[in-house]
């Protein structure tokens, strides 16, 4: 019973934020079932990682328990790495099985040391000792969260309120890398904590983001468009307006879900283009628009170069028209027109190109 007790105390905050966590789970409806059952898998991981926890360091200076002490060890400095490459595995679009391949290297390697002291072992009186490649699961644990973050931060719209979230789960996550070697090995005590509550506020502020985004592509929504308007005018220097080519023929001849990923397709493409200080929003079935701030001519031009050519190399392609209106020089409303007119014409002239190409393969 002193156990239990002793079990609660140390990680009631982390029972309680897995709680809130299943519980937010299980009312929000953004997200796919596969996402949220690979989100209970994790919140289980946690919960269970956090008993081996315990009872390791309950074992600690009881030489009668030696072996299963080494046991324990190699469970926790294996069970670590696979939390995280399952925290990637689940957050990362297209993540695929053999990301858990230096995982399951770091558990085999531990398994090992059971028997040499290769990584740990545990000294007659019940103490762990390091072994020759003793920080090799911190490197593990750390390389795995360094690509994490990375390939979140890689896969975002590159917005402040994106970034943040990313970087309080990098900044958990080195916490429990680096703390212990400052504060001792006590911290590990704590560490399943930590994890959990990254997760949670992660995903707390993934909702929220989502409410921003367009479902099918990812990008910044009508909502979010109107919510950025309403920020002011002063800071924005350019408009791009961008309609895609041929989309109502695409949806007619091979269905709507061709054009959905038509669709897809020419937004990862603007994704790629855009620096954080421009924002792609899609406000319609294919309408799409930049909105730039403080970006000079040149930076304008460039922009609509990149878009070019990375449509270019897909099998779509879009018509696109721009307003440069620095220093407050016309107003939103006046920009957003004049680009408008701009991307009509040069629809008007895709067609009639389109129209004199067809007449001319005919004859």
């Amino acid at each position: 019973m002193d156990y239990f007790a002793n079990y609660l105390i140390q990680n009631w905050a982390m029972i309680l934020v897995l709680l809130a966590f299943a519980i937010v789970l299980r009312v929000t409806v953004f997200l796919n079932k596969r996402t949220v059952m690979r989100m209970y898998i994790l919140m289980v991981a946690v919960f269970l990682l956090s008993i081996i926890v315990f009872a390791e360091f309950e074992l600690s200076g009881h030489g009668e328990y030696r072996q299963l002490r080494n046991v324990l060890t190699a469970i926790r400095y294996s069970a670590t790495p696979f939390i995280i490459a399952y925290i990637l595995f689940t957050l990362v679009k297209k993540a695929h099985w053999y990301i858990f391949i230096p995982a399951i290297a770091l558990a085999v390697i531990n398994i090992i040391s059971i028997f040499t002291g290769i990584v740990f072992g545990v000294d007659d009186s019940g103490y762990l000792v390091r072994g020759v490649l003793g920080y090799l699961p911190y490197i593990g644990v750390g390389v795995y969260s360094f690509f994490l973050v990375f390939v979140l931060v890689w896969q975002s719209n590159k917005q402040i309120t994106e970034i943040i979230p990313i970087c309080f789960m990098a900044f958990s996550f080195a916490s429990g890398i680096v703390l212990p070697f400052f504060v001792g090995k006590e911290y590990s005590r704590i560490f399943c904590t930590t994890i959990a509550i990254a997760l949670f506020v992660y995903f707390v502020f993934s909702i929220l983001q989502l409410t921003k985004k367009d479902a099918l592509t990812g990008l910044l929504n009508r909502q979010a468009y109107y919510a950025t308007l309403r920020e002011g005018y002063k800071d924005i220097t350019a408009i791009v307006s961008i309609d895609m080519n041929g989309l109502k023929k695409i949806n007619d001849t091979y269905g709507h879900a061709a054009g959905d990923e038509a669709i897809t397709a020419l937004a990862t493409c603007f994704s790629k283009c855009a620096n954080p200080s421009q924002l792609v929003y899609r406000i319609g079935g294919d309408e799409f628009i930049f909105i730039c701030r403080k970006t000079n001519e040149e930076q304008l031009k460039s922009l609509i170069q990149r878009i070019r050519e990375t449509v270019s190399e897909t099998k779509y392609s879009c018509s696109i028209g721009y307003c440069y209106a620095p220093n407050n020089t016309m107003s939103y409303d006046d920009m957003i027109k004049k680009s408008d007119n701009m991307m009509y014409a040069d629809k008007a002239e895709h067609y009639s190109k389109e129209g004199h190409n067809r007449r001319a393969s005919d004859k």
